[in-house]
């Protein structure tokens, strides 16, 4: 897991957070724990349409980094806890053969493939 340096500002009670490595995600909240929490929330779906779009992912600087290099006066820096992609890795697996050739009919239905179709099942398996 990664953390996103992000920066939060509040104005009349309400807080907006924002994260100078992903322009254009942001969210706001009454709450600096819930923009947080809504910061991240906010990260995650931004980074899962950057992978389907097929961008390619900022290279994630330090929170020294941001400093030197953004404007964040009155902000409050925080790292906000994120999951990104890394790389494939091959593994070997034992399935039930009936249940892999209904996982190939419905890779081939949607355009998938196997290694898709099993990442797809694990992260929905994995949302809490």
């Amino acid at each position: 897991m990664a953390h996103v340096v992000a920066l939060v500002h509040e104005e009349d009670g309400v807080f907006g957070i924002s994260f100078p490595d992903f322009p254009g995600c942001v969210s706001t909240a009454d709450s600096l724990d819930d923009v947080i929490a809504r910061g991240s929330m906010a990260l995650t779906f931004h980074v899962e349409g950057m992978v389907e779009d097929g961008e390619a992912l900022p290279v994630l600087r330090s929170a020294d980094g941001i400093r030197r290099m953004e404007d964040v006066e009155g902000a409050i820096i925080v790292a906000v806890p994120v999951d990104l992609p890394g790389r494939s890795v091959r593994v070997q697996i034992t399935m039930d053969e009936h249940l892999l050739a209904a996982l190939d009919r419905s890779a081939r239905t949607s355009g998938a493939t196997r290694s898709g179709k099993i990442a797809e099942a694990v992260r929905a398996s994995l949302r809490v």
